[in-house]
């Protein structure tokens, strides 16, 4: 009966130390998410190219054979548009909310053309889109946003040396924008 309750005793012990481990520690760990990461780029609403070497951030393009950039962005004033196109083998892009979760992704085999073009919006934003002609949004793909703010992920192949300048320019001309309607 004494082991027991010694055994219940040092359980309950350690939990309360593990407890106010993590209670303390999650601070830390919040503050070194993805998002606050690409925030720390100060670069909203355009795309901002990875290096290879990790920035103050954290944040690199550590794949040899993809260029990477990032866009953080926020559809509370508007619905947002990505956009890019460019020889490059091979794109893909990807929209993840503020928590990190993948919203939407797609790739050169899945868009029109191989161009992206997408507007990200919250659900109500998304009802008024459909309401334009459709010659304003183009061939644009519609994504909803349930969280306001995100960031974006557009990543271009060079798999050999002489894509190297493709992909590069790929990246430079993607862009991450506000949507304005022109009626």
């Amino acid at each position: 009966m004494r082991s027991i309750a010694y055994a219940i005793l040092i359980g309950l012990i350690g939990a309360a130390m593990l407890h106010i481990v993590l209670v303390l520690g999650l601070p830390r760990f919040s503050a070194e998410d993805a998002y606050s990461r690409v925030l720390g780029l100060f670069e909203m609403d355009s795309f901002f190219p990875l290096t290879r070497a990790p920035g103050t951030t954290g944040l690199s393009d550590d794949d040899p054979f993809l260029r990477v950039a990032v866009c953080g962005f926020s559809v509370a004033g508007g619905p947002v548009r990505f956009s890019a196109g460019g020889d490059v083998p091979f794109w893909s892009f990807a929209v993840y909310d503020s928590t990190s979760n993948e919203v939407f992704s797609m790739n050169d085999a899945t868009a029109v053309q191989r161009k992206l073009d997408v507007i990200a919006a919250t659900p109500r934003q998304l009802t008024e889109l459909r309401k334009l002609p459709s010659d304003a949004l183009g061939a644009a793909i519609l994504v909803e946003m349930r969280d306001p703010e995100g960031y974006a992920v557009v990543r271009a192949m060079a798999p050999t040396q002489s894509f190297e300048e493709n992909a590069r320019d790929f990246l430079a001309k993607a862009s991450c924008e506000t949507f304005r309607a022109e009626n």
